[in-house]
């Protein structure tokens, strides 16, 4: 959620830290500040709101001078998100600044502890106290010292700590949190997001729970929890920077839909070799495979969504019973979870902490896990057994857009796999299904095609104060995505129903002033569909209804209707979503909201 950037070097710190907490702006952030080491001493500079006010205290960094610095982002979980409240924090006497992503869950005894020791605190955070505890341990070894004060805590944290006493070092903690490690040279960097940093280097560290580091601007050294050196794996970020911009467009949102047809294409193509779906990172062994008798979906937000299609369709192919469950729910049922479990983790990001939470409990009871995520080497995909990386690229807007077809384009792939392992399936249908997927990309750009005139729908529609989605069978799934995307970026409030079960009780919610959108694309359904648009309308509701091309008997029940082009019925739910994506964001842009930041939200939920 929160960002963290650090840097050591021989450039002035403030403004290459300044660039790097503007690339992290998309995570959704309330408050944001930089401390540097200025030879001498820590200067900082806090301000509640953008960066952009914090540039402006600091003339683009210009003001703060020293080559090595932390900056940070906040979120606020603890305190308002003010001045005081921002992040860096300074110990009693400004021998230390820190930056903390997560959340300390045992402060509050750490924080009564520290204050009976005469130790003043000036905000309302939890992240206050590590700032005074490396005070209380600081014995002029500042390794040493932040490893004690990292014994002390419990929760999810990531850290980074300047000492005014070691100029041109940096240490870094990660536990439970994204942290990566940047090398440069004659610099080097750390930060949550590996967008932070592929304007200056594209050779990154991972770093794992319990881990931390020491940077200068010669080296990065990795320790373990005791204090031990470990030799850690170099990557290479194979995507640049200009990825992460606009390249034109009003929004990142936009521009993410208009990629979804390159985003998919990137998920599906390189797993179908003539005529074959094969997978890099995951080929299971005939003997594990056979003693899978139960397949648990788990994650979270559009992720779960993502999963509920999947249910639909590898039950409909493989026969094997299919339990999707929301990660943080998951984690506290006491699930029936044993060896003869494969537990699915989807997270765009990878470093969703209920997700991890779920993961590690379920695992612990003997599951196998098979992750589908897009951040390579994040927390999950290292965590997990296999991996399917949904290769879409960077997401900047916090609404997913193409995270989400590509996880569903990955999950397609595995269950299309699956029910030939399992032998569920024909030859002819096999192929038949992976021609499906084939399409996807070309029918993701028919979608974009198909409606051009959804900006003009949102016009007419962006006035409304509540909207239903109803939909049977995977339209029911796409239409619980539909809902979330206008709900999150419009704050309009919107639901999403089983068409069938509207009728027991949410109905009496529906009047003249309510627009029902209806998913009409499971064309076996299509007369339970009109059905039940027949109910909303006789009760004065408006529809906007949802139905494949050329399909014309939806004009006689529709008010107004966007279209989703024809494929395999399995996968309607990939392109469904292309026009609700647009209607979301269109219906955003009329209302005026943020739609790449939108209040509330944070890219990427590292906090129960």
């Amino acid at each position: 959620m929160c960002g963290i950037v650090g840097y050591t070097g021989t450039l002035q710190a403030a403004p290459i830290l300044l660039d790097g907490l503007r690339r992290l702006e998309y995570r959704g952030y309330d408050s944001a500040g930089v401390a540097v080491h200025d030879g001498e001493r820590i200067e900082r500079v806090k301000a509640g709101g953008t960066v952009a006010g914090l540039a402006e205290k600091t003339a683009n960094g210009a003001a703060l001078h020293g080559v090595c610095g932390i900056a940070h982002t906040r979120w606020a979980t603890h305190g308002a998100p003010t001045d005081t409240n921002a992040h860096p924090h300074l110990s009693e006497h400004g021998l230390f600044a820190v930056v903390h992503n997560g959340i300390i869950e045992n402060y509050a005894l750490l924080r009564a502890e520290l204050q009976g020791e005469g130790y003043v605190f000036r905000s309302e955070t939890d992240t206050e106290v590590v700032a005074h505890l490396l005070e209380k341990y600081y014995d002029g070894d500042f390794k040493r010292t932040v490893m004690r004060t990292a014994a002390r805590l419990e929760g999810s944290y990531v850290l980074g700590v300047l000492c005014s006493e070691a100029p041109g070092r940096l240490f870094c903690v990660k536990e439970a949190g994204p942290l990566l490690l940047g090398l440069g040279v004659g610099e080097n960097y750390f930060a949550s997001d590996v967008t932070a940093l592929v304007s200056h280097t594209k050779n990154v560290i991972y770093m794992d729970d319990g881990e931390l580091a020491e940077l200068t601007p010669e080296k990065i050294t990795v320790f373990d929890r005791t204090g031990r050196e470990i030799t850690k794996t170099v990557s290479h970020v194979v995507w640049d920077i200009e990825a992460a911009e606009k390249g034109g467009y009003e929004h990142f949102m936009l521009k993410e839909i208009m990629e979804q047809p390159r985003a998919v294409k990137s998920t599906v193509d390189p797993r179908i070799r003539d005529g074959e779906i094969v997978f890099e990172d995951f080929d299971p062994s005939s003997e594990e495979l056979a003693g899978i008798n139960r397949l648990v979906i788990t994650a979270c937000g559009s992720a779960y969504h993502a999963g509920v299609v999947a249910k639909y369709v590898i039950e409909a192919l493989c026969r094997v019973s299919v339990e999707v469950q929301l990660a943080s729910e998951l984690r506290y049922s006491d699930p029936i979870i044993d060896g003869h479990t494969l537990l699915i983790v989807v997270s765009q990001s990878g470093e969703t902490a209920d997700t991890i939470a779920a993961m590690r409990e379920c695992m612990a009871r003997g599951a196998r896990s098979l992750a589908i995520v897009n951040v390579v080497g994040s927390t999950i995909a290292r965590l997990a057994d296999h991996v399917i990386y949904t290769h879409a690229g960077p997401e900047i807007a916090v609404a997913t857009t193409k995270g989400y077809t590509t996880q569903l384009a990955a999950l397609y792939l595995f269950a299309v796999w699956y029910a030939k392992r399992l032998g569920r399936i024909d030859s002819a249908r096999y192929n038949e299904l992976v021609e499906g997927i084939r399409a996807l990309p070309g029918m993701v750009q028919r979608a974009i095609d198909l409606n051009v005139h959804v900006r003009y729908l949102a016009e007419r529609w962006h006035g409304h104060k509540s909207l239903f989605f109803i939909g049977r069978n995977i339209d029911y799934a796409a239409a619980m995505e539909g809902s979330l995307k206008l709900k999150e970026i419009s704050y309009i409030h919107s639901e999403a129903y089983a068409a069938g079960e509207l009728k027991h009780g949410t109905i009496a919610l529906i009047d003249e002033q309510r627009l029902v959108v209806a998913l009409c694309c499971q064309e076996q359904l299509f007369e339970k569909m009109v059905s039940n648009i027949q109910e909303v309308k006789a009760r004065g509701a408006k529809v906007l209804g949802v139905s494949l091309e050329g399909d014309r008997r939806i004009f006689a029940e529709a008010d107004d209707v966007l279209f989703v082009p024809r494929g395999e019925r399995l996968f309607a739910a990939l392109p469904e979503l292309i026009p609700l994506q647009l209607f979301a964001y269109y219906i955003a842009r009329e209302n005026g909201c943020a739609i790449d930041k939108p209040r509330n939200l944070a890219k990427s939920v590292t906090v129960e």
